[in-house]
Parts: C-alpha cells; sequence; structure tokens
C-alpha cells in the first residue's frame, strides 16, 4: 500500500516509521496524531495522545482478546487501567479519553506517562539519523534539538510535555487522514498476524464495528423454521425448551474470536443463559454433541424445505464435495470447532461454568 505523494514533502520517510517494529507502539501513535490533526490541533499535549493510543487499542485488547505480544506495553496498560478505573469493554472512545485525561490515580498516570520513554522520539528516526558513537539518550536529545528546528522537514516538533506539528504537514496530514489511516491499520494488521497466526479476521478486530448484526435472517429464514419443524428444542446448555421466536441466537464460538456470523457457529439457546454467558467459551465435551445434533437437524430440514437458501451455502466450505450433496459429518465438524476452542482460551478467553 503506497502513501498519498506530495510534491513539497519526502513521504518515503513518513512510510519508513514502520521499518523497524518490535510492538504496536508506532502504529497506534500515528493513529493518534491523525485523529487529533482531524479535529483541528496542532499542539498536542503528549498525555493526550497517549490517552488516545489506548483509546485506539481498547476493544482489540480488551473485546477480541488479540494479543500484542510480551514486550507489548500497550495491551497490559488498558488491563491495568480496566481493572483500576473499573471501565466496561463497551465504554465510548470519547468517554474514556476523558477518564484517562482526567484520572489521578497514580497507577494510570504513571502507565501513561511511560509510552513517553520510547514513543514520540524514537518515531522520528527517519528524519533525523543518529551520529556515529551517539548513545541512546545523546541521540534522544538530538532529536528533541533537530525536530524543534523542524529539521528535514521533520513531521512535528518534540517537547517536554507536547508535539507541534510541522507546518509543512498539517495540510497533507489533514487531507489525507483516511488513506494514512487505512495505511496504518494494515501496517498493524500485519503487525498482530504475526503474532496471531491462528486468530482468525485480524484487520477486522482492529476497530469496534459501530452495531453489532441483528441475525434476523438467520433466525426467520433458518432456526425458526428448523424449531417449527421439531415442535421446540432443548437449549444446549439449560435443558429448557425453546421455541420458535423465543430463544436468543447464540454463537457457540464467541464471536469475539470469530467476529463473523456464519450459520454453522450459530445455535438457539436460553435468552436468560444468553444473557450471562457473554463470550465465554462452552465445554467440548459437554455442549460439542448437543451443539452437532441441533445443527445437523437444522441443516437437513432447511436443506429440504429451501434448497436454495444462501445460508445453506456457508456450509460448503466445512463439508466440500465434488458434488451438489453435501455430508454433515460429526469428526469434521468437531475438527473446526475444537481448534477455535483452544486457540481462544489461549487468547484469554474464558470457558463457561460448567455447572
Amino acid at each position: 500500500m503506497e502513501l498519498p505523494y506530495a510534491t513539497n514533502l519526502d513521504i518515503g520517510k513518513l512510510a519508513g516509521v514502520f521499518n523497524n517494529t518490535s510492538a504496536t507502539y508506532k502504529f497506534y501513535w500515528l493513529l493518534s496524531i491523525l485523529e487529533a490533526c482531524e479535529e483541528g490541533k496542532t499542539e498536542i499535549s503528549k498525555k493526550e495522545l497517549f490517552a488516545r493510543m489506548l483509546g485506539h487499542a481498547w476493544y482489540t485488547v480488551n473485546y477480541f482478546h488479540v494479543s500484542f505480544g510480551s514486550q507489548d506495553l500497550i495491551q497490559r496498560a488498558i488491563q491495568d487501567i480496566t481493572a483500576t478505573e473499573n471501565i466496561p469493554v463497551n465504554i465510548r472512545k470519547e468517554r474514556l479519553l476523558q477518564v484517562l485525561l482526567n484520572s489521578q490515580n497514580p497507577s494510570t498516570v504513571n502507565l501513561l506517562k511511560h509510552f513517553d520513554k520510547n514513543v514520540p522520539h524514537w518515531f522520528l528516526t527517519p528524519w533525523i539519523s543518529r551520529n556515529r558513537g551517539e548513545n541512546d539518550n545523546s541521540y534522544k536529545n538530538n532529536i528533541y534539538q533537530q525536530s524543534q528546528k523542524f529539521s528535514n522537514q521533520v513531521l512535528y516538533a518534540l517537547f517536554p510535555d507536547s508535539i507541534t506539528i510541522n507546518p509543512f504537514w498539517i495540510s497533507y496530514l489533514q487531507t489525507n487522514s483516511r488513506i494514512l489511516k487505512d495505511y496504518c491499520y494494515w501496517n498493524l494488521s500485519l503487525f498482530l498476524q504475526v503474532r496471531n497466526p491462528n486468530v482468525p479476521n485480524i484487520p477486522g478486530k482492529l476497530i469496534k464495528p459501530p452495531l453489532r448484526n441483528t441475525l434476523v435472517k438467520q433466525r426467520s429464514g433458518y432456526w425458526d423454521i428448523a424449531i417449527n419443524e421439531l415442535d421446540g428444542i432443548d437449549c444446549i446448555f439449560t435443558n429448557t425448551r425453546l421455541t420458535a421466536g423465543q430463544y436468543a441466537l447464540d454463537h457457540f464460538v464467541p464471536h469475539a474470536f470469530v467476529s463473523h456470523d456464519l450459520i454453522w457457529n450459530l445455535v438457539p439457546i436460553d435468552t436468560t443463559f444468553n444473557s450471562i454467558k457473554s463470550d465465554k467459551l462452552p465445554n467440548m465435551d459437554l455442549h460439542f454433541d448437543g451443539f452437532y445434533s441441533l445443527q445437523k437437524s437444522a441443516f437437513e430440514i432447511i436443506s429440504h424445505h429451501s434448497p436454495k437458501s444462501k445460508l445453506l451455502e456457508e456450509y460448503w466450505y466445512l463439508f466440500p464435495s465434488d458434488n451438489d450433496s453435501v455430508y454433515f459429518e460429526y469428526q469434521k465438524l468437531r475438527d473446526v470447532i475444537a481448534p477455535l476452542i483452544a486457540i481462544a482460551a489461549n487468547n484469554g478467553f474464558n470457558y463457561m461454568n460448567n455447572k
């Protein structure tokens, strides 16, 4: 992915900021700068930018449980601040920014300050090179001094508590903000995919979706039909009797992990239980057989009543065949579900209470 060209700017230096990355800091730092520039800010406090960094990563860490790597403090900072400040996962980013900026909790304040040790100055290394024999501390001081002169058309000037965007860059950043954000997220997704090789849809887990899908088609065009044909079904978790329209449609492997609504991962369950289950993982030994039986019965019913249903096509990827028939095999479905459950558990998702 290439950045927009500008005749009076060395775009190659901006493109080079992600060449050497061992943590997510630079990605979230640039995203935060772009967001502030969109709001018309050119002199921005570091504390605000650090808070914005956590805001951008909040949902990825707390909802999707994506791993940032053992050396990355953003993930640990978010987890600690979530507990310390008692902040809900679904807090709005604007509200989170207010909480972080106004917090007097020493732990929160120190966690935000920690990012000043590396992020603001090392980000500028494409513009300001290290002199021969220069140690880290001297190099850091040199970056501060040279940036304040806007040497080499550096992106911003660094001060103890703030940055000032170089006037030569302001128009470019504001005009191309959306493309530059896409560039950040593209590079961030590549960075995180390496650290989460078995986690599906990393790009879809970098931004909080505005709304979850309602699953209306899956309910009315699939499960309601199957449940009516079966004259009701039993919830695989509580054994409660369920009838059409009187159930919650649940993701067997949590949506927060798979981030899709494919029909082969959906199952009707008791509405009361669904409200407390949240994104907990089912126990394969206790719950898979019931899940498989309901899935197989529903598939056979819909195949008979609505053989052209688009929802049936979602099973073809699980049960590929050389003809038009799909063989709904127990072991194949288990071989798809079991690794997803295991990987999700390794990524921090908790199992249900098996009482």
